[in-house]
């Protein structure tokens, strides 16, 4: 078997998930029952802002805060609640996406195309402090 690159690894966790666009992922958050998880660093979210009501768990940590066996365990993450990722474009969502799904979560999705597609169609983001933008 040869070594794939990152953006083959991207493309095959994308054919097992759900990959949700913006106005699906917008129209889940009214429904209020789904989690959105913003998977990037810090940095990232402090630059560009945050969704509204994202938790934060940077891909670094997340398979530790969803295992509910780690000491790292997060309440936020249930394997049987629906759990929405997303990132700055699109690709680390869609490798967690997948990762969750191995690790027992059923109801599990990605914003394809991220924040950076979020904020293009428009929708609102807050800023740090708080302030929406």
């Amino acid at each position: 078997m040869s070594p794939k690159t990152a953006s083959q690894m991207v493309q095959d966790a994308r054919q097992r998930i759900e990959n949700l666009s913006v106005q699906q992922v917008a129209a889940e958050l009214e429904g209020g029952d789904a989690v959105l998880v913003d998977i990037r660093e810090p940095t990232e979210y402090e630059q560009t802002g945050q969704i509204a009501g994202a938790i934060s768990a940077p891909r670094g940590m997340l398979e530790f805060w969803a295992d509910p066996s780690s000491p790292y365990h997060r309440s936020e993450f249930v394997p049987d609640r629906r759990v929405i990722l997303h990132c700055a474009s699109g690709g680390r969502s869609a490798l967690a996406a997948d990762t969750l799904q191995q690790m027992g979560y059923t109801n599990v999705a990605h914003l394809d195309g991220g924040i950076k597609a979020w904020t293009e169609a428009g929708q609102p983001v807050t800023k740090a402090g708080g302030q929406a933008d």
